[in-house]
């Protein structure tokens, strides 16, 4: 019996120790904010592929896509996660706007139709990730209504959450505006497509990591 007690306690502590090494972090944000480039961006430089398609129309993503036990190691320090890249969240899809890109109608209407199920199903997984890495368009008005429906439902569930300000490289980007409208948060300003400051992102996740 005691034979038995031991290798149970083992057999919980290692699933525990598991978890906590592979925890599942799921990238949120509005569409086209650069969610699968910065995954595209980790898993590169990590794994030497990339996780998905980006493109400037929006909702390019459009189904959740993962990436298993993407290891990252930085000054000594080494973290085991998935990556779970989600569809980018909009209160509102109009066809239409997508025919602005070019695109014809029967086109843009599976596309719409696409990213509506996509929202549903990045909604879904909120309740299954460990912590959260919301990105952000620093190019746009942080005080949205998508931005703050992203942010909010992340709070209500009690999931840790690290804020980034994508695409700093970009002349109209305003990061300061981003830190004073969300101060209770950690945020980092990055360019996930120029790769810059990609050390204060790795060394904000590792942080992020501990909260779980």
């Amino acid at each position: 019996m005691i034979r038995i007690l031991k290798n149970f306690s083992k057999r919980i502590l290692a699933a525990l120790f598991r978890r906590k090494r592979e925890i599942k972090i799921g990238f949120y944000g509005p569409p086209n904010a650069g969610k699968t480039s910065l995954a595209n961006r980790i898993c590169k430089d990590w794994t030497g592929e990339e996780i998905g398609v980006v493109s400037k129309i929006p909702h390019e993503t459009r189904h959740v896509q993962f990436k298993e036990k993407v290891e990252i190691k930085h000054k000594g320090r080494k973290l085991t996660f998935k990556i779970v890249d989600t569809p980018g969240i909009a209160t509102k899809i109009d066809y239409e706007d997508f025919m602005h890109y070019g695109m014809k109608k029967k086109d843009s209407k599976k596309r719409a139709k696409e990213a509506t199920q996509g929202i549903i199903e990045s909604i879904q997984w909120l309740d299954d990730m460990d912590a959260i890495v919301v990105v952000l368009d620093a190019t746009e008005n942080p005080y949205s209504q998508v931005n703050i429906t992203i942010i909010g439902n992340i709070v209500a569930r009690k999931i840790p959450v690290l804020l980034v300000a994508n695409k700093i490289d970009l002349k109209n980007a305003n990061v300061k505006k981003f830190e004073s409208t969300f101060p209770e948060y950690e945020l980092v300003g990055i360019s996930a497509k120029e790769g810059t400051n990609m050390d204060e992102f790795y060394e904000a996740l590792f942080r992020l990591s501990k909260k779980v």
